[in-house]
């Protein structure tokens, strides 16, 4: 007999169960995971190796946070990159010993945890480690370090890959956000890993059937996410765009805006929401491992232009949702602009889209899995069969 959700659900909150993240000091996607999965688990304790209090998320408040001994040295919430060394030390002694599951959320460092031969250890690995891999020249030449800690990082940065690449032997189970993602955990760490997409809310965003009235782009206002293109297209076009976000490309992007763009610094999720609905369509120039603003504004019904490479390749559907330009150049995005045209597409078809990234979805399979690899239930076999096959083709 199959066991139905819910009672698979209360199964699991039965269990002694923590979550894991690397930090919270900052709003971004992998936080947003991290909340999710506190909704699902509501009952669990959560740890993160450092916590500013002034980035906890809504679904945290009131609980206790557990943290690392690097939680109170000087800077630590500020400044956590300084204690770079010390980072693994940190991951390796948080306890879990009275735990039966520890789901870790992981960019770095959580994924190190080290958990006892009775529990399970469940990890959502959202990309591998981007400054010890993919990221390592550009980490070494932006950090604002003194240029003899700049030339010493080199040689530690190379041991560190190693202890990385043995923290990823340690989850029993590995999970991560998209085929992107997937490829990258295949080539550095050797280890293959399941995709679960991660959610979006789109039930906080209703569906909008205007064409709108300018372009949007937005997310952290970092400089790999390459916003600069979006800006100066939009400069030499003279267009009306909208830029919402903060981070240290912020003051560089003011400096290179045409007249037309506006920045409208953080917003909450409401204002976000009414952004994404009055927009003609979103701009994702970046390559990300998934791209949540992505689908939050195909939830919207707004049509995406989108660089062809990583998460997007896999959310956005070309002619359908949106369309991919070839190449990172500010050119391509101006041309793409130019040749949009609001009347080739249906907002309620990119809205039936984005409804396959909702939280209820990311819930179900997080759930399936959870029963599959901690024998939750005695009608495993029944759980995970063709409807579990469903998820990890």
């Amino acid at each position: 007999m199959l066991v139905g959700m819910e009672e698979i659900r209360e199964k699991i909150q039965q269990q002694r169960v923590a979550l894991v993240h690397d930090y919270l000091v900052q709003d971004g996607g992998a936080e947003r995971v991290f909340s999710a999965f506190q909704r699902i688990f509501p009952k669990a304790q959560p740890f993160v190796l450092i916590h500013n209090p002034k980035h906890t998320p809504p679904d945290f408040k009131g609980k206790h946070i557990n943290t690392s001994f690097l939680n109170n040295w000087p800077l630590a919430k500020s400044k956590y990159q300084w204690y770079l060394p010390l980072l693994p030390m940190a991951a390796e002694q948080l306890d879990f010993s009275n735990y039966d599951l520890v789901i870790s959320s992981s960019s770095s460092f959580a994924k190190g945890i080290i958990v006892p031969p009775h529990s399970t250890h469940i990890c959502y690995a959202h990309t591998t480690t981007r400054f010890l891999w993919e990221d390592r020249i550009g980490y070494l030449t932006d950090l604002p370090q003194p240029a003899i800690v700049r030339s010493i990082l080199p040689f530690y940065l190379h041991s560190l890959r190693s202890w990385d690449r043995m923290a990823a032997e340690r989850p029993d189970v590995l999970l991560t956000n998209s085929q992107t993602s997937r490829l990258r955990i295949l080539r550095h760490y050797r280890r293959d890993s399941q995709v679960i997409y991660p959610p979006a809310d789109i039930d906080q965003i209703p569906l909008s059937k205007h064409p709108g009235d300018y372009w949007l782009a937005g997310g952290r206002l970092v400089a790999y996410k390459r916003f600069d293109l979006v800006v100066k297209a939009f400069a030499k076009l003279n267009l009306p765009l909208i830029v919402f976000g903060v981070g240290p490309e912020l003051e560089k992007l003011k400096k290179m805006a045409g007249k037309r763009t506006k920045f409208v610094g953080k917003v909450h999720e409401q204002e976000k929401s009414r952004l994404y609905r009055h927009a003609i369509g979103f701009i994702n120039p970046q390559v990300e491992d998934f791209g949540i603003t992505t689908i939050e504004a195909m939830a919207a019904g707004r049509p995406i232009i989108a660089y062809g490479m990583g998460g997007a390749a896999e959310t956005v559907i070309p002619g359908r949702t949106g369309v991919f330009i070839e190449a990172q150049t500010w050119e391509d995005i101006g041309d793409a602009v130019i040749r949009h045209k609001p009347a080739d597409y249906d907002p309620k078809s990119i809205r039936a889209h984005a409804e396959n990234f909702s939280f209820n979805s990311f819930q179900e399979k997080i759930i399936k899995c959870v029963a599959r690899h901690t024998n939750i239930t005695s009608d495993e076999p029944a759980l995970i069969g063709d409807m579990y096959a469903q998820y990890f083709d």
